[in-house]
C-alpha cells in the first residue's frame, strides 16, 4: 500500500514504488508501470478515433480501469452499461455509444495490458485530469426497469474516497481488495477500483463466484471482502468460515442484509460485516455493523417534507463546485424513521407501494411477512397488470417447505403460504401467480434480477406455458411448466385429441434459453430432433436446458416422470463486431 493518497485525477501519471502492485489480474501482478504504459497505449488510439461517447463493458476490473482512465485522459464521455446483453448494446448505441470491451465474447477483446512506454516515445505525456468537467455516465435500471443514464463527475467519486478513507482506512490498512460483484455498478465500481487506485491498494481483476474461490485467491494475509446481501445470505455451514474469519473487513451493498445471515457470519467468523446504504444517483448515503439503525456519513443530512425524505448530501452533481453551493436536495424513494440520536431506520422503497383492485399493497412488506414463514427463506414479489391485476410472488424455500412441496404437493403449499398471508392482507391482493426457485436469480452487481423474475411470472398464458419452479445452475437452467389448456394452438392441432405441435416446443425453448443466457447469435439450425411422446392439456412438463458456448448450442429436453418427450440442438452462429 502507497504512504500517501494519490488523487483521481493523477491515479495514472504518480509513479509509485515498482514493488507495489495496483492489481492482480490473469494470474499476475501488475504494477503502476504497467497501468501507465497501458493507458498511455490506448489514450492514443483513442484519440484518433472520431467518436465520443463510448459504452464500456468488460468481465474483469483492471482491464476496466486501464479503458477508463485511457478515455478520461483522451477526452471521452464514458458510459458504464449494467451488463453486455444484446438489449442494452442496442439501448446504448441509440445513444450513439461506441461498444468497447467485451460486448462479444465470440470475439475477444485484445485490451494491449503488456504494452510498453518504449512504443509511445512520440506522444505527449498525459495531463493531470479536471474532476469538475470529468464525465462518466451510469446506464442503470430505475424502479420501472427502464434503463436511464445519470451523469456523475470524478470530484463526486474523489469526495465519496476521501470519506471512505477517513472512515475505514485504517482498518483496511493494506488489504488487497477481492469480490464477488461486479465493477459495472457504482458500488463495485467505487470498493473494488477507485478507492483502491486512490490509496494504493491491491484490487483482484476478477470476480469471485463464490466465497470459496474468493477464500483461495487471497495472496497475502490482509484481504478485504467486497460483497452483497445476495452473497451473503447464501453462506451455510459448509462455507469456508475459517478464511471468511481471517479478512480485515467484509463490505455489502445493494439491500440491507437479514438479521439471520448477520447473526449467522458473526457466529461462525466473529466478522461484523459493514453495510452500505447508497444508489447511482445518490452515491453512498449511510452504514451500519450489526445494528438495526444506520449512520449517515458525514457532511449528509435527511429532512422531511410532505411525508417525503429528502437528501443533502455533497457527493450529488454541484456546478460550479468552487462556489460553494448546496445541492439541491435529492428526493428519496425509502421509508425512513429518523431517530433521536441521528441514526435512522429503513423501512423499504416508497416506490413499491402498489395498487391491486384499488387497494394499496406494500410488495415489501408482503416479501417480509412471506419470510418470516417457516416455508420460505427469501422472497419477491410484483404486481402484474392485465384485465385485472393481481400478485406475482416468486420464493425461495426452506427446508421445510421443499419438504412440505415434495410431500404435500404444490396446491397445498401454496393454501397454507396464502393462509398466512392472510393474518395481513385483504384477500383481493395474495399472490395469485407462484413461482419456486432453488435460488434467487442475480444481476452480476448481486441484486435480484428483477427482470427475468418479472417475465417468468407475467407470461402470456395462450402462447406460453406457467411457469411452476426454477433451478439454475451455471450454463444449465430446469423449468417446471404447466402447459395451459386453452394454449391457441391446441384447437388446431387437433381438435378431437389435441397436443402440443413440436415447433412450439421448439420455440420454447429457444425463448427460456433467450431468456436465461446471454444468447444474442442468429439461429443457424437444428439438430438430432426427437418427439417420442405427445404433450397435451394441462401436462407438467420438466424442460431442461443447457447452453453451450463453443460451438454456440442450446441443448434441450422436455421430459416428466413417464418419461422424454422432445429433445434436441438449436445451433446459432456467432455475430462477428467491429472492434474500436
Amino acid at each position: 500500500m502507497s504512504n500517501e493518497n494519490i488523487a483521481l485525477s493523477d491515479c495514472v501519471l504518480i509513479r509509485r514504488d515498482f514493488t507495489t502492485p495496483i492489481a492482480f489480474h490473469a494470474g499476475r501482478y501488475y504494477h503502476a508501470d504497467d497501468f501507465y504504459a497501458a493507458v498511455k497505449y490506448w489514450v492514443r488510439q483513442l484519440q484518433a478515433q472520431p467518436f465520443q461517447r463510448y459504452a464500456l463493458f468488460t468481465e474483469d476490473a483492471y482491464p476496466f480501469a486501464v479503458l477508463l482512465f485511457a478515455l478520461f485522459h483522451a477526452g471521452k464521455q464514458v458510459w458504464i452499461a449494467g451488463n453486455n446483453r444484446p438489449g442494452t448494446a442496442q439501448q446504448l448505441q441509440q445513444y450513439n455509444c461506441r461498444l468497447i470491451g467485451d460486448w462479444d465474447a465470440s470475439n475477444p477483446f485484445d485490451y494491449y495490458l503488456t504494452a510498453t512506454d518504449a512504443l509511445d516515445t512520440l506522444a505527449l505525456p498525459l495531463s493531470p485530469l479536471n474532476l469538475e468537467e470529468t464525465q462518466l455516465v451510469i446506464f442503470t435500471s430505475g424502479s420501472t426497469g427502464q434503463p436511464k443514464p445519470i451523469e456523475k463527475h470524478l470530484i463526486q467519486f474523489q469526495l465519496e474516497i476521501t470519506a471512505l478513507e477517513k472512515q475505514w482506512g485504517k482498518l483496511l490498512g493494506s488489504a488487497e481488495i477481492l469480490a464477488t460483484v461486479s465493477h459495472q455498478h457504482i458500488y463495485g465500481l467505487l470498493f473494488r477500483i477507485l478507492w483502491p487506485l486512490s490509496t494504493g491498494r491491491c484490487f483482484h481483476s476478477p470476480i469471485y463466484i463464490n466465497p470459496e474461490t474468493l477464500v483461495n485467491a487471497i495472496q497475502t494475509g490482509a484481504a478485504c471482502w467486497v460483497a452483497s446481501p445476495a452473497h451473503l445470505k447464501r453462506l451455510d455451514q459448509n462455507s469456508p468460515w475459517i478464511g471468511i474469519a481471517g479478512l480485515s473487513v467484509i463490505f455489502s451493498s445493494g439491500g440491507a442484509l437479514n438479521e439471520v445471515a448477520r447473526q449467522q457470519i458473526n457466529a461462525n467468523s466473529g466478522q461484523q460485516v459493514i453495510e452500505i446504504y447508497g444508489s447511482s444517483e445518490t452515491g453512498g448515503i449511510g452504514w451500519r455493523q450489526f445494528e438495526m439503525a444506520w449512520q449517515l456519513f458525514d457532511g449528509l443530512r435527511l429532512s422531511c417534507l410532505d411525508d417525503c425524505w429528502q437528501l443533502s448530501s455533497p457527493y450529488l452533481q454541484i456546478i460550479p463546485f468552487a462556489k460553494g453551493e448546496e445541492n439541491e436536495p435529492f428526493q428519496l424513494d425509502d421509508q425512513i424513521s429518523l431517530q433521536d440520536d441521528g441514526l435512522f431506520i429503513m423501512h423499504g422503497r416508497a416506490d413499491r407501494i402498489v395498487k391491486i383492485e384499488e387497494k394499496r399493497l406494500s410488495l415489501s412488506e408482503m416479501e417480509r411477512r412471506l419470510a418470516e414463514t417457516p416455508w420460505v427463506a427469501e422472497a419477491f414479489t410484483v404486481a402484474i397488470t392485465k384485465s385485472r391485476d393481481v400478485v406475482g410472488a416468486a420464493v425461495v424455500l426452506t427446508e421445510a417447505g421443499s419438504n412440505t412441496l415434495k410431500i404435500e404437493g404444490r396446491n397445498a403449499l401454496i393454501r397454507q403460504l396464502r393462509a398466512s398471508l392472510y393474518q395481513w392482507f385483504d384477500s383481493i391482493v395474495l399472490p395469485r401467480k407462484w413461482l419456486f426457485l432453488d435460488s434467487m436469480p442475480l444481476t452480476t452487481q448481486g441484486k435480484i434480477d428483477q427482470y427475468l423474475l418479472n417475465a417468468l411470472l407475467d407470461t402470456d398464458n395462450q402462447r406460453l406455458p406457467q411457469v411452476q419452479g426454477v433451478c439454475i445452475k451455471l450454463n444449465t437452467v430446469k423449468l417446471t411448466l404447466k402447459v395451459p389448456e386453452d394454449l391457441i394452438y391446441f384447437p388446431n392441432h387437433f381438435s378431437t385429441y389435441p397436443i402440443l405441435p413440436g415447433v412450439v416446443q421448439i420455440a420454447w425453448a429457444e425463448y427460456f434459453g433467450k431468456l436465461f443466457f446471454a444468447i444474442d447469435q442468429s439461429f443457424l439450425a437444428m439438430e438430432v430432433i426427437k418427439f417420442v411422446k405427445a404433450i397435451q392439456p394441462g401436462n407438467t412438463v420438466k424442460l431442461t436446458l443447457n447452453w453451450n458456448m463453443s460451438p454456440d448450442k442450446l441443448h434441450f429436453q422436455f421430459r416428466s416422470e413417464d418419461g422424454i418427450y422432445s429433445s434436441g440442438r438449436l445451433v446459432y452462429a456467432a455475430k462477428c463486431r467491429e472492434q474500436p
